[in-house]
């Protein structure tokens, strides 16, 4: 048995893999996909204030509880969450997972990589679905956004991470792009991987959210890096 750590990206919530934890977990495997701070369906706080540190912090904590290494997953944003965890805790990690995440290297920040200007909560619905969720129901699109919390992305976004190869570097790394994503696009996918380069790329003919649209191949292809 295996343990998934499921970060999920900016605006969400644990529900975002609501759809993925109950295959991971039928096939045997321990399953956690925590709020971050200030972020959830029912979370009375708020993003204010929050930084990087903020969530490394609360991601860090997650794995001291664990008995055993795991396998850290980061969708979007939270592929620099993941990233700075491993520099503090690589002994508590058997794999990264970068789900069409920013993957960054040592010094760059979501900024310099070109991320971090999107707004899904104010954008018009027709911007948001084609961003976010262009392969899902407008049903699925319109309940994600309701769901949606603000989110002060800006401090997070000039904030870089610092890595190196001694932790950060000992640890494989998977990636999944989604071919058919328009908030962090393909091009921009294969220039980070290219740039960090991972043992395995993994492609979905996906939008930003295949957690929602695709969930039984999501979560195929997570199970997959298992054995690998």
């Amino acid at each position: 048995m295996e343990t998934f750590i499921l970060i999920h990206g900016a605006f969400g919530g644990a529900w975002r893999w609501e759809k993925v934890v109950p295959l991971l977990e039928k096939a045997g495997h321990k399953v956690i996909a925590p709020d971050l701070p200030g972020h959830g369906e029912k979370c009375e706080a708020t993003t204010e204030g929050l930084t990087l540190k903020s969530y490394t912090d609360f991601v860090t904590e997650i794995l001291d509880r664990q008995p055993a290494p795991v396998i850290l997953v980061g969708h979007s944003m939270a592929g620099m969450i993941i990233s700075q965890v491993a520099e503090y805790r690589p002994e508590k990690i058997k794999k990264l997972v970068y789900l069409c995440a920013f993957l960054l290297k040592d010094g760059e920040s979501l900024r310099s990589r070109g991320g971090g200007h999107h707004d899904p909560i104010n954008a018009p619905y027709e911007v948001f679905k084609e961003t976010f969720y262009g392969d899902c129901s407008d049903e699925e699109a319109r309940k994600a956004r309701a769901r949606l919390v603000p989110e002060k992305a800006s401090v997070i976004a000039a904030t870089p991470v610092c890595i190196t190869e001694k932790n950060y570097g000992r640890i494989p790394r998977v990636y999944i792009e989604c071919l058919r994503d328009n908030a962090i696009k393909p091009a921009m996918q294969n220039q980070m991987y290219t740039d960090t380069p991972c043992e395995r790329v993994i492609s979905m003919d996906s939008s930003h959210s295949p957690q929602t649209s695709r969930p039984e191949e999501l979560a195929a292809n997570l199970l997959s890096v298992i054995d690998q």
